[in-house]
């Protein structure tokens, strides 16, 4: 038994709490991976698992043989690649995620000249409105734009985004250019719900480092960044976007922009990664690129 690699899958079902997407994650058979951690246990004398037809949990043993294994897999990754400067040399795959638009007008782009550099990395990218659990679904790191909870992982600020209000020229040409928050009354937005069934608050206007909310009509409401964006173009209502997201619909005239002196507030941008002493170079190595990429694109 290759005692190092034994420790690595036990990391990932710990993380996981699953044998089924720690396999998946790693492109291994389920029942190899169960094979390992048994002869793990066995060599230990100790029971680390708590197996469940549901889920996997660490038992007290496994907690604390789980602590110092992250530790000293991180110190021998970080350890492996001390002396090489080649870009070459760094390989393995990484799990990130982040929003629809910024993987779609800002990372991909920009991606093939880092995969160009560092051949042997293999990126899985991850993208949709939905919050991923980063450290249960294997995440290396993840961008998030808002807000962030209370989730006891690592936040490294990237900047903030504008924000911008939009409609389409046929919507315009319909109901007219609205000049004031009062004009709003007579106007459509088009909602954006993460969960739908929430009551969505309406325009927001932010001012004097604080925000309010005006009332309009709008009969849509939507969860999807994709969507959103799609209805303003079919003329279905105002939205309120991060300028870089629209930026080629501005310019084109597709759509328009309106009520610049009522913007919401600034959207932050974060980077989020689960907390460890020593990530490997090439979660490293791509968060830092990333955080280039981001940055230049953030106010």
């Amino acid at each position: 038994m290759d005692k190092i690699h034994a420790m690595q899958l036990f990391v990932r079902v710990a993380e996981l709490e699953s044998f089924s997407r720690a396999a998946e994650t790693l492109g291994l058979p389920r029942g190899s991976v169960s094979r390992q951690i048994q002869a793990l246990e066995a060599t230990l004398g100790a029971r680390l698992l708590h197996r469940t037809t549901r889920r996997v949990q660490l038992t007290q043993d496994g907690m604390v043989y789980y602590e110092r294994a992250r530790d000293l897999l991180a110190n021998l990754d970080e350890l492996d690649s001390l002396f090489l400067h080649d870009p070459a040399s760094v390989s393995g795959r990484l799990r990130v995620d982040m929003p629809v638009a910024v993987a779609k007008n800002l990372v991909i782009p920009r991606l093939p000249a880092f995969l160009q550099h560092y051949p042997g990395i293999e990126v899985e990218l991850s993208s949709s409105d939905r919050l991923v659990d980063v450290v249960r679904e294997g995440f290396d790191c993840v961008v998030r734009v808002g807000q962030l909870k209370e989730s006891g992982l690592v936040a490294r600020p990237l900047g903030k985004l504008t924000m911008v209000n939009c409609a389409s020229p046929d919507y315009l040409a319909r109901f007219g250019y609205p000049q004031t928050l009062e004009d709003l009354a007579t106007h459509a937005l088009v909602h954006y719900a993460v969960n739908l069934g929430t009551r969505p608050q309406g325009f927001e206007v932010w001012s004097d480092n604080e925000t309010r909310w005006v009332k309009t009509g709008g009969v849509l409401t939507v969860n999807s960044t994709e969507t959103y964006h799609a209805a303003c173009v079919a003329g279905l209502g105002i939205i309120q976007v991060p300028r870089v997201g629209v930026k080629a619909a501005l310019r084109s005239g597709t759509l328009v922009e309106i009520l610049p002196q009522y913007r919401g507030a600034p959207m932050p941008v974060s980077l989020i990664y689960p907390h460890r002493r020593n990530l490997s170079r090439r979660v490293h190595l791509f968060m830092e690129w990333l955080s280039g990429v981001m940055k230049s694109y953030v106010d």
